[in-house]
């Protein structure tokens, strides 16, 4: 039984406290956490936490996975005075805060929950931004979410643009706090749990994935050979001989850090239908260490299920297929299958004629029926009877309307988006009219 499951149960917060006035004190803001803390532990006892401040000269202080909010608190109450008083720097914050999420996702599999709680717009140049938006795309591949808590009593900030497309493209939202007894009530409000979203068309997955292959690749680890104590035993099937290909070459490797075992077909089969972003990219059911195997071997795997998986062709299906070919050759039409809805509209009554009178011709001269279809292969299927050779009756034929092939097969209709944007606070709505967050109407 593999301990890996498709769920994520644990979350870790991340508090990036970018404060530069004194608009919110020290006390505020430790018992809006404090508050916080309490109110998630009565839903997640696996929740972890994290705090990252900036002190002067640009350098940050971060401490992250404490267990308890004393820890937290403890960490904001030293930083507190030694922290940048004079500038934001709400980019260079993030590109540590998601460092440290590429790092643990290697080995552990959980939603992150980044809070930021700023006052002041950055100042730094495009370039830093645009290089952050490049590795937003690639955290809420990681199950990360921002959400944006902006102090003070500004109605307008020159960075709302760009902060409301941060909280936006990782599903979470932007709030203001224009008063510092209202930050206990917003944080409240994001205790909720996060699902993973899958919003993403998947061409515009593939198109962006293929871009950044060898980062997500750098970030996997290779399986490693078994130590001389080692059972080879394979975790997955959990027997020596591996079942799929029964070849006693095919070696059992395992993965380093909690030694599951692996036949390379084993892991191929599991890498493919557990994928990580790849077909040869996949998290370890046992740890759920990011795990990488051979691309080509994988891809060989892939095809051959491809080609096992082809729908086999039916007995009445070559029926069908021998009974048009027939009625090709005896209507002598001349022309290929009907394959467009003008070709079937033109078949007619004269050829259905034609049919009847060749039908006739080969018949024996003794009494017999026959079905035939008057009109071509979607005609009207009738049974005449003939004997001694006699031409048979003429068959009343009520007069069908053309059978389209649209009308068998109608074409999709396009699906209109359900994705929109709360315009209060940014938050990415889904097949939903009400915000989950701040409660507003959206038409």
């Amino acid at each position: 039984m593999l301990a890996g499951t498709d769920s994520i149960n644990s979350e870790e917060f991340i508090f990036y406290i970018d404060l530069i006035s004194n608009f919110i004190k020290k006390k505020s803001v430790m018992k809006a956490i404090r508050s916080f803390i309490k109110e998630k532990e009565k839903f997640n006892a696996l929740s972890s936490y994290g705090v990252v401040f900036f002190q002067k000269d640009e350098n940050p202080v971060s401490e992250y996975n404490l267990k308890d909010s004393e820890s937290v608190l403890k960490l904001i109450n030293d930083s507190w005075e030694s922290r940048e008083i004079e500038k934001s720097y709400l980019e260079n914050g993030l590109y540590e805060i998601l460092a440290y999420i590429f790092r643990t996702s290697r080995k552990v599999r959980k939603n992150y929950r980044i809070i930021i709680v700023s006052d002041t717009p950055s100042k730094l140049s495009e370039d830093y931004y645009n290089a952050l938006y490049d590795l937003l795309l690639k955290a809420k591949k990681f199950s990360a979410f921002i959400d944006i808590i902006r102090v003070g009593k500004e109605k307008f900030y020159e960075d709302d643009v760009k902060l409301k497309v941060i909280s936006s493209e990782t599903f979470g939202g932007m709030f203001y706090c224009t008063d510092e007894k209202l930050l206990q009530n917003i944080l409240g409000s994001l205790v909720q749990n996060k699902s993973e979203f899958k919003v993403l068309k998947t061409e515009e997955i593939d198109q962006i994935l293929g871009e950044d292959k060898v980062f997500y690749e750098r970030l996997a680890v290779d399986l490693i050979s078994l130590s001389p104590d080692d059972e080879e035993i394979c975790t997955i099937c959990e027997q020596e001989l591996c079942p799929i290909c029964e070849a006693h070459s095919d070696e059992v490797h395992k993965c380093f850090n909690c030694n599951a075992k692996f036949h390379s077909c084993c892991a191929a089969k599991y890498s493919l239908a557990k994928r990580f972003m790849f077909n040869h990219l996949f998290r370890c059911p046992q740890c759920e260490t990011l795990l990488k195997l051979d691309e080509e071997y994988v891809e060989m795997i892939y095809q051959e299920d491809l080609e096992e998986g082809l729908p086999e062709i039916k007995e009445n299906d070559s029926i069908i297929a021998s009974t048009e070919e027939n009625s090709t050759e005896e209507n002598s039409i001349g022309e290929a299958p009907l394959i467009e809805e003008a070709a079937v509209e033109q078949v007619n009554d004269e050829e259905g004629k034609e049919t009847m009178s060749e039908v006739s011709e080969s018949s024996p001269p003794s009494e017999a029926t026959k079905k035939i279809k008057v009109g071509g292969f979607f005609g009207k299927e009738i049974e005449i009877k003939m004997k001694n050779g006699a031409t048979p009756a003429p068959v009343s034929k009520t007069p069908e309307k053309s059978v389209s092939i649209t009308t068998l097969k109608p074409p999709r209709k396009k699906r209109e988006s359900t994705i929109r944007l709360c315009k209060i606070c940014g938050t990415t709505l889904h097949k939903t009219n009400n915000c989950p967050m701040c409660g507003a109407k959206v038409d």
